[in-house]
């Protein structure tokens, strides 16, 4: 890109992702500009948005917080054009005028919009790992065709790819083993056993990040690392069994890559999503996120532990599923993904049980054998199809 000012679309403005791009953009006000802010329910947050970044567009889910909006913004004399509907993040995901899009919906609603952005060829910055794990190789080949260029912000696939050599036909001749380091959440050493017990504040209570509610959920079930190893597979084009998952609970080794010659390159950090935020806007060059840095002088000893011990295969079952949906036929990611998100919405309004979580995933994928999809229709048939078979396990789980 030119020296221009970047103008940026962030989807998702309103949660932890959206507020930290935010962040990094109001400290280089010379390099982007807001195109356009998208949110789910929070008016108050993106009106306060809003009124700093002065975006052209501003986009909610639904009619009644559009008008919401509308009106807050009204009161305060912006010009901002408010819109509402999936459409709606299509159009400011693919406008001729967007540079950059920062995909942070959280879930399968992000997929639609993010295949728009590939399509139109926009440097996308993907948070919503869900549009990999759900969209997988269709996702994939939109961003072939549409010339787009694909910058992960998932800390643990940034790390990856900050620590691969810059050209993508070096790493099959090169790569040996993809290791995602993972926390172990705020369960790593509680007994299996009573993880019933477990409540959504004790589940949201994640000892590294500051993080929504689905994905602290998602990183106490270890649900995270499945979707993660996924959108690695498809992300970087390896064979999933070069994937590794290791605990590591300071989580400042966000991950590595093993290399033919067994040498090991790391990518080290506080764990601030700024800094692969700041990496995705500004690459391949680098400039100021805002996070701190690591001290060395201070820094406590980084310790790792290997996930097939006893303990942690019962702490963390769901994480064998990344490699048992991407063996069986293509569409069976779309079904672990659906799945996953009803069961973790169900734990947090405390309708089923932690430990349940699994048990929704694992009976969603016994009953459902879909078909290989070609659109992005089949792919939303898919999940509509999961969510309903999550949602009669859930039902039943209450009785």
């Amino acid at each position: 890109m030119s020296d221009r000012l970047k103008t940026i679309s962030i989807l998702g403005s309103t949660g932890s992702i959206g507020v930290n791009t935010l962040d990094v953009i109001a400290r280089h006000p010379q390099r982007y500009e807001v195109f356009s802010l998208a949110a789910h329910t929070s008016v108050d947050l993106i009106t306060e948005q809003c009124i700093k970044f002065r975006p052209r567009f501003a986009v909610m889910v639904s009619e009644w917080h559009g008008r919401k909006l509308q009106a807050a913004l009204a009161d305060q004399g912006l010009k901002t054009q408010v819109l509402w509907g999936a459409g709606a993040l299509e159009l400011v995901a693919a406008h001729d005028d967007v540079d950059v899009v920062m995909a942070a919906i959280v879930g399968s609603a992000g997929l639609a919009s993010c295949i728009a952005a590939a399509h139109a060829g926009k440097r996308l910055l993907l948070a919503n790992k869900e549009a990999l794990v759900l969209g997988g190789a269709f996702f994939m080949n939109a961003v072939r065709k549409g010339g787009a260029t694909l910058l992960p912000i998932d800390s643990e696939h940034s790390a990856i790819f900050q620590s691969l050599p810059q050209d993508p036909l070096a790493w099959p001749g090169a790569l040996d083993k993809i290791i995602l380091t993972a926390s172990g959440g705020p369960f790593r050493t509680r007994d299996p056993a009573s993880l019933k017990e477990v409540t959504p504040e004790q589940a949201c209570a994640h000892p590294n990040w500051l993080m929504g509610r689905k994905i602290s959920v998602d990183s106490a079930t270890m649900m995270n690392k499945a979707l993660e190893v996924i959108e690695a597979k498809f992300l970087f084009g390896v064979n999933p069994q070069v994937i590794e998952v290791i605990i590591h609970p300071q989580s400042v080794i966000h991950s590595m890559v093993q290399f033919v010659d067994h040498s090991v390159v790391a990518q080290l950090g506080t764990p601030d999503m700024r800094g692969p935020i700041a990496y995705g806007l500004s690459w391949p060059l680098r400039h100021t996120s805002g996070a701190n840095a690591l001290d060395f002088s201070t820094l406590a000893g980084l310790t790792f532990e290997p996930m097939n011990t006893r303990g942690h295969s019962e702490r963390f079952p769901g994480l064998r599923l990344a490699w048992d949906v991407l063996a069986a036929p293509p569409g069976t990611p779309a079904v672990l993904n659906a799945a996953n998100e009803v069961a973790v919405a169900a734990f947090l309004n405390t309708s089923i049980r932690f430990d349940q979580i699994h048990a929704v995933n694992i009976a969603c994928l016994e009953a459902l054998s879909p078909v290989a999809p070609v659109s992005l229709g089949d792919l939303l048939a898919i999940d509509r199809e999961a969510r309903a078979v999550a949602g009669v396990q859930v039902e039943r789980l209450r009785e």
